[in-house]
Protein backbone atom coordinates (compact mmCIF):
# COMPACT_ATOMS: atom_id res chain seq x y z
CA UNK A 1 0.00 0.00 0.00
CA UNK A 2 1.28 3.49 -0.78
CA UNK A 3 0.06 6.58 0.98
CA UNK A 4 0.99 10.06 -0.49
CA UNK A 5 0.47 12.96 1.35
CA UNK A 6 1.34 16.69 0.40
CA UNK A 7 4.66 17.48 0.76
CA UNK A 8 5.72 20.13 3.06
CA UNK A 9 7.09 23.49 1.35
CA UNK A 10 6.32 26.41 -1.38
CA UNK A 11 3.43 25.44 -2.90
CA UNK A 12 4.67 24.25 -6.77
CA UNK A 13 3.19 26.43 -9.75
CA UNK A 14 0.14 25.45 -11.98
CA UNK A 15 0.81 22.38 -13.74
CA UNK A 16 -1.02 20.88 -16.79
CA UNK A 17 -3.69 18.31 -16.77
CA UNK A 18 -2.64 15.26 -18.41
CA UNK A 19 -6.01 13.06 -18.76
CA UNK A 20 -9.46 12.98 -16.43
CA UNK A 21 -8.18 9.53 -14.48
CA UNK A 22 -8.41 9.76 -11.01
CA UNK A 23 -4.80 9.89 -11.07
CA UNK A 24 -4.84 12.97 -12.95
CA UNK A 25 -2.58 16.25 -11.54
CA UNK A 26 -4.08 18.56 -11.05
CA UNK A 27 -2.99 22.31 -11.37
CA UNK A 28 -2.96 24.37 -8.24
CA UNK A 29 -5.38 27.13 -7.40
CA UNK A 30 -5.13 30.43 -9.18
CA UNK A 31 -3.84 33.13 -6.75
CA UNK A 32 -2.47 30.94 -3.90
CA UNK A 33 0.90 32.63 -4.65
CA UNK A 34 0.06 36.17 -5.24
CA UNK A 35 -0.09 37.48 -1.90
CA UNK A 36 2.45 39.10 -0.30
CA UNK A 37 4.32 38.13 2.77
CA UNK A 38 2.90 40.60 5.17
CA UNK A 39 -0.30 39.01 4.12
CA UNK A 40 -0.04 35.27 4.45
CA UNK A 41 -1.98 34.93 7.45
CA UNK A 42 -4.91 36.54 5.91
CA UNK A 43 -4.51 34.88 2.17
CA UNK A 44 -4.36 31.51 3.75
CA UNK A 45 -7.48 31.75 5.83
CA UNK A 46 -9.07 32.94 2.55
CA UNK A 47 -7.23 30.29 0.33
CA UNK A 48 -8.45 27.63 2.87
CA UNK A 49 -12.12 28.95 3.32
CA UNK A 50 -12.16 28.89 -0.82
CA UNK A 51 -11.35 25.76 -0.82
CA UNK A 52 -13.46 24.06 2.00
CA UNK A 53 -16.15 26.03 0.61
CA UNK A 54 -16.24 25.30 -3.27
CA UNK A 55 -18.94 24.21 -5.09
CA UNK A 56 -17.64 20.23 -5.20
CA UNK A 57 -15.24 20.09 -2.04
CA UNK A 58 -18.11 20.19 0.23
CA UNK A 59 -19.78 16.93 -0.97
CA UNK A 60 -16.12 15.29 -1.53
CA UNK A 61 -15.40 16.39 2.47
CA UNK A 62 -18.67 14.68 3.37
CA UNK A 63 -18.47 11.54 1.85
CA UNK A 64 -15.07 10.99 2.89
CA UNK A 65 -15.76 11.55 6.03
CA UNK A 66 -17.51 8.69 6.04
CA UNK A 67 -14.77 6.36 5.81
CA UNK A 68 -12.62 5.25 2.78
CA UNK A 69 -14.04 6.00 -0.67
CA UNK A 70 -13.06 5.59 -3.98
CA UNK A 71 -13.14 7.89 -6.85
CA UNK A 72 -16.04 6.63 -8.90
CA UNK A 73 -18.02 6.39 -5.86
CA UNK A 74 -16.96 9.81 -5.39
CA UNK A 75 -18.04 10.91 -9.19
CA UNK A 76 -21.22 9.18 -8.40
CA UNK A 77 -21.94 11.16 -4.72
CA UNK A 78 -20.85 14.34 -5.99
CA UNK A 79 -23.65 15.36 -8.37
CA UNK A 80 -23.03 16.90 -11.56
CA UNK A 81 -18.67 16.74 -11.22
CA UNK A 82 -17.13 15.92 -14.43
CA UNK A 83 -14.19 13.25 -13.71
CA UNK A 84 -11.48 16.52 -14.31
CA UNK A 85 -12.96 19.01 -11.60
CA UNK A 86 -13.17 15.83 -9.60
CA UNK A 87 -9.31 14.86 -9.78
CA UNK A 88 -8.52 18.61 -9.44
CA UNK A 89 -10.34 19.05 -6.36
CA UNK A 90 -8.99 16.14 -4.98
CA UNK A 91 -5.86 17.10 -5.44
CA UNK A 92 -6.42 19.92 -3.83
CA UNK A 93 -7.83 18.87 -1.00
CA UNK A 94 -5.12 16.00 -0.77
CA UNK A 95 -2.49 19.36 -0.75
CA UNK A 96 -4.35 21.00 1.89
CA UNK A 97 -4.42 18.12 4.52
CA UNK A 98 -8.11 17.46 4.51
CA UNK A 99 -7.87 14.06 2.64
CA UNK A 100 -5.37 10.97 2.50
CA UNK A 101 -5.08 9.21 -0.94
CA UNK A 102 -3.83 5.74 -0.62
CA UNK A 103 -3.26 3.33 -3.24
CA UNK A 104 -3.23 -0.55 -2.82
CA UNK A 105 -0.70 -2.68 -5.62
CA UNK A 106 -3.59 -4.38 -7.15
CA UNK A 107 -4.41 -4.38 -10.94
CA UNK A 108 -5.54 -2.22 -11.77
CA UNK A 109 -4.67 -0.03 -8.60
CA UNK A 110 -7.38 0.53 -6.32
CA UNK A 111 -7.15 4.48 -4.93
CA UNK A 112 -9.03 5.73 -2.01
CA UNK A 113 -9.61 8.56 -0.63
CA UNK A 114 -10.45 9.07 3.35
CA UNK A 115 -10.79 12.56 5.51
CA UNK A 116 -8.11 13.65 7.32
CA UNK A 117 -9.24 14.18 11.49
CA UNK A 118 -8.97 18.33 10.42
CA UNK A 119 -11.46 17.03 7.56
CA UNK A 120 -13.48 15.51 10.39
CA UNK A 121 -13.43 17.85 12.24
CA UNK A 122 -15.03 20.25 9.68
CA UNK A 123 -17.75 17.46 8.77
CA UNK A 124 -20.66 18.61 11.26
CA UNK A 125 -20.30 22.17 10.21
CA UNK A 126 -20.40 21.05 6.30
CA UNK A 127 -23.20 19.24 7.26
CA UNK A 128 -24.79 21.62 9.11
CA UNK A 129 -24.59 24.54 6.44
CA UNK A 130 -25.62 21.54 3.53
CA UNK A 131 -28.76 20.81 5.66
CA UNK A 132 -29.06 24.54 5.79
CA UNK A 133 -29.10 25.18 1.85
CA UNK A 134 -31.62 22.03 1.68
CA UNK A 135 -33.94 23.41 4.16
CA UNK A 136 -33.81 27.05 2.57
CA UNK A 137 -33.83 26.40 -1.18
CA UNK A 138 -37.10 26.82 -2.03
CA UNK A 139 -37.47 29.98 -0.04
CA UNK A 140 -33.87 31.40 -1.93
CA UNK A 141 -35.28 30.09 -5.18
CA UNK A 142 -38.77 32.13 -4.69
CA UNK A 143 -36.39 35.35 -3.60
CA UNK A 144 -34.45 34.87 -6.95
CA UNK A 145 -37.34 34.63 -9.00
CA UNK A 146 -38.92 37.47 -7.14
CA UNK A 147 -35.89 39.71 -7.53
CA UNK A 148 -35.59 38.60 -11.46
CA UNK A 149 -39.29 39.92 -11.90
CA UNK A 150 -38.93 43.37 -10.01
CA UNK A 151 -35.68 43.55 -12.27
CA UNK A 152 -36.68 42.36 -15.52
CA UNK A 153 -36.82 45.51 -17.24
CA UNK A 154 -33.81 46.91 -15.75
CA UNK A 155 -31.19 45.60 -18.10
CA UNK A 156 -29.91 42.59 -20.34
CA UNK A 157 -29.16 40.22 -17.91
CA UNK A 158 -32.01 41.06 -16.13
CA UNK A 159 -29.95 42.97 -12.82
CA UNK A 160 -29.84 46.53 -12.00
CA UNK A 161 -27.08 48.26 -10.66
CA UNK A 162 -27.34 48.92 -7.21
Amino acid sequence: MTERNPAPGPAPGPAPVPGPGPDAEGAVGAGEESCAADQLGACTVRDVLDRVGGKWSIGIIIAASRGPTRFTELERSVEGISRRMLALTLRNLERDGLLVRTTYPTVPPRVEYVATEMARELYESLVLLTRWAERHRPAIAAARAAYDRRHATSGIDGTAPH
